[in-house]
């Protein structure tokens, strides 16, 4: 079965920090790189982070410094460390494979950052 699980966020304020995981399906996560995406409402989805399975890591400009991915190969899952935490980083946070397949996109996890 194909599928992307993803959890851990929540609300939180200004300065602050969450851990997002991310469960994939084998068939998905096998030697493939991942990556955490978002979406705000009316933009275009964009990526966070991403990961080989070998350990090479990209950030976007706007997070690097400030989150951190990395992956349990044995477990297929996908972390996404977020500290200092600014308003701008509210949105919903979704896995995939880098690159993102339409067919994979899961529900998502919804990260509110309060001022």
């Amino acid at each position: 079965q194909v599928q992307l699980v993803e959890s851990g966020g929540g609300l939180v304020q200004a300065g602050g920090s969450l851990i997002l995981s991310c469960a994939a399906s084998r068939s998905i996560f096998s030697r493939n790189a991942m990556g955490w995406y978002r979406q705000a409402p009316g933009k275009q989805r964009e990526l966070v982070a991403t990961m080989t399975s070998g350990g090479r890591k990209n950030y976007a400009d706007s997070v690097k410094g400030r989150f951190t991915i990395s992956r349990d190969n044995s477990k297929n899952m996908v972390y996404l460390q977020m500290n200092s935490l600014k308003p701008e980083d509210t949105t919903v946070y979704y896995c995939n494979r880098d690159p993102p397949r339409a067919g994979y996109w899961g529900q998502g996890t919804q990260v509110t950052v309060s001022s």
